[in-house]
């Protein structure tokens, strides 16, 4: 005999695995425990599904990814989630458990193990795509175990458990990198840290996870004391029949398609926030990647708080419309206010705005999500899977269409995440050496003309000899390069050179007859006399050719003379003046700046270059970005707006009291049905 344990078939630890099904309703503890499993994986689910967004500029930067290539992989990736949604419908005769704890434990895999190991931006592309796909299957899988498991009368509480999944979802994004993403550094971390938490979670919802049987969830259960009466007629349902023919067609109706449009088009703030709020602080605010994703954290934490706090209060009062319209109406004035934020608006303001935006956000959710699938009940409680099929295909298909469209929208994005950051970087490390470069450009046109090799020669130069240099015309240097050998020659034989100036004429009859021994004596005596004398009378003998050669440079060394000392002070640098002497209008034009100009040159190679490709475009686009968010802020308005009419469609009443009394004549009406199957028994 096989043994069972809630009314589920035990045959074995791996039937288990498959076989779900629970032939009685739970109790409230068990029931409580599914429904904690179901949160808990969608929160975890979410949680894999928006990681990017938190390290986007890195995985843009890491791959070389453009900002429209990592737009398009979310288009595509909801684009196929879509279709994963329409799949998913098939959970009305498949099952919803098996479908959202195997599709857990592959999330979680590609996680922990494939995007972190993704060689590429391709391989990249094609594993979030995949998520993409189980996220939209896991999307309806979790709402209809979540309707399954709860009455009416307790549907927007629950409701706004399920919906804490993509919103705690986006509250542990923000918490986590906002803490790790500056200490682990490589964003591939934050992919293994949400790996571990899925691998967890799928383990307990494999193992955990239940459903109710087809008959038990086919019928419409409005609060906990329908049990008896569902599992009574639960025997006579056949689940095929139940259904009955062509169930999309069923779901193709004005309150199931419109409004999952209208909420669809309401959340397109909330999409921009998890997918773009990070990238739109960053680069238009300034602030850090960890700053920003605690901005996050503000808005997700008033979300979640709001959900459960809305659905509790609009199961209490049975009513779901009236929370919509205040919700909408608060979400289109936060929206506005917001939009209307100057990027110099401080970091709590921002903060206080976004908080009321998501608070507002959630008033109208989690009462929506309750009226919803009350709707589909109203239609066919059979077909809940595939009404939330045809809503999650339309929020997929509403998803990537606004992803594509934003980009279009909001050109200015893609210089600003390509190029902005290192722009940033490289502007605020060189900052000094930039203006420099900017008020200067003459100075650091001259500096860029003198080679390397002459700038140290100069620098080697010591500053006296420099402006000693400076002060000796250049046709003196010019006469004392030629003339460089009789100047030697010239202080080398200065006393004989004085005694020949002295005696022009004698020394001239001597040079005509240099044997005579009247003139030679006649010169040593004009030569000091005696062995003084003879000795300069021999020096000039001896260097006549040289010493002729002063005397005929004479004129020359005449305009030299003023400058000799400072001639001395140059001459041990001669070749390197005569290096830099060709750039001495360059090196004086920057010899004011010397400082200035050393910090430019240790500025890398690149960062110049890179400034001029991409600093004009990263400017004009940080300059138009304001108004183009604007622009696409306003269309969340619109979605907003449109969104409350179709309210007025949808099931429910407006009244508590009226709801009330339909709750109570419900209950008598369940009275009277058990008591007559009692008695046909």
């Amino acid at each position: 005999m096989t043994a069972t344990v809630n009314g589920t078939a035990a045959g074995g630890a791996v039937q288990g695995l498959w076989n779900r099904q629970l032939n009685h309703y739970p109790a409230t503890r068990n029931r409580m425990w599914y429904l904690s499993i179901v949160v808990a994986a969608t929160i975890v689910l979410y949680y894999e599904l928006y990681i990017g967004g938190s390290v986007a500029p890195k995985i843009l930067t890491g791959y070389g990814m453009t900002f429209p290539f990592y737009v398009y992989i979310s288009v595509v990736g909801n684009a196929v989630g879509a279709f994963g949604s329409l799949l998913a419908g098939l959970g009305d005769r498949w099952g919803r458990a098996n479908l959202t704890a195997y599709g857990l434990v592959i999330t979680a895999l590609l996680a922990l193990f494939g995007i972190p190991n993704a060689g590429d931006k391709w391989t990249f592309a094609v594993l979030s795509v995949i998520i993409g796909l189980v996220e939209g299957v896991i999307l309806v899988a979790t709402p209809a175990l979540v309707r399954d498991f709860s009455p009416q009368l307790g549907r927007a509480s629950a409701m706004g458990f399920w919906t804490l999944g993509p919103v705690i979802g986006s509250l542990v994004v923000a918490v986590v990198s906002t803490n790790t993403v500056n200490h682990l550094g490589a964003w591939q971390d934050q992919y293994i840290i949400c790996g571990i938490a899925g691998l967890v979670v799928g383990v307990i919802a494999l193992f955990g996870l239940r459903e109710l049987s087809p008959q038990l969830r086919d019928q419409l259960m409005v609060s906990l004391h329908d049990r008896a009466l569902i599992e009574a007629k639960a025997r006579g349902i056949n689940p095929e029949q139940a259904m009955g023919k062509s169930p999309w067609r069923q779901m193709m109706r004005l309150d199931v398609v419109g409004s999952a449009f209208a909420i669809s088009v309401f959340l397109l703030i909330y999409y921009a926030a998890v997918g773009f709020f990070t990238i739109y602080f960053t680069s238009l605010y300034g602030f850090s990647l960890s700053k920003a994703n605690s901005i996050g954290n503000w808005f997700w934490a008033f979300d979640a708080a709001m959900l459960i706090i809305t659905g509790i209060i609009s199961d209490r009062f049975r009513v779901r419309k009236p929370f919509m319209v205040v919700g909408g109406i608060g979400a289109i004035v936060m929206t506005i206010i917001f939009l209307n934020l100057g990027t110099k608006t401080s970091y709590a303001t921002i903060v206080v705005v976004i908080s009321i935006l998501a608070a507002f956000l959630a008033v109208a959710y989690a009462p929506w999500m309750a009226s919803f699938t009350e709707t589909v009940e109203k239609h066919n409680p059979a077909l809940i899977a595939t009404g939330l099929a045809v809503w999650g295909w339309i929020i997929r298909v509403v998803v990537a269409l606004s992803a594509l469209i934003l980009p279009l929208v909001v050109s200015s994005m893609t210089p600003l995440v390509t190029y902005g950051s290192t722009v940033s970087a490289y502007a605020t490390q060189y900052a000094p050496e930039i203006a420099f470069a900017q008020a200067h450009p003459t100075v650091v046109a001259d500096a860029q003309k003198v080679p390397p090799s002459v700038i140290a020669t100069a620098t080697a130069i010591p500053p006296t000899v420099t402006a000693t240099a400076a002060k000796i015309p250049a046709s003196v240097i010019a006469t004392a390069t030629t003339y460089s050998t009789q100047l030697v020659n010239a202080q080398k034989f200065q006393p004989e050179l004085a005694v020949i100036q002295a005696n022009p004429v004698l020394f001239t009859k001597l040079q005509a007859d240099p044997t005579n021994k009247t003139l030679q004596a006649q010169a040593v005596t004009a030569a000091g006399g005696g062995a003084k004398g003879a000795a300069v009378l021999a020096t000039i003998a001896a260097n006549q050719a040289a010493i002729a050669g002063v005397i005929a440079a004479g004129p020359q060394l005449q305009t030299v003379a003023p400058y000799a000392a400072d001639l001395q002070t140059i001459a041990p640098y001669s070749a390197q003046l005569k290096t830099i002497a060709p750039y001495s209008a360059e090196l004086t034009a920057m010899a004011p700046y010397s400082a200035q100009l050393t910090a430019l040159s240790k500025v890398p190679a690149g960062v110049f270059p890179y400034l001029t490709a991409h600093g004009a475009s990263v400017q004009q686009a940080a300059a138009n970005a304001p108004g183009q968010w604007k622009i696409w802020w306003w269309v969340c308005v619109g979605g907003e707006i449109l969104f409350l009419p179709f309210i007025f469609v949808m099931t429910g009443r407006w009244s508590p009291r009226k709801a009330k009394e339909d709750a109570d004549a419900h209950e008598a009406a369940v009275r009277r049905e058990l008591d007559a199957l009692t008695q046909e028994a």
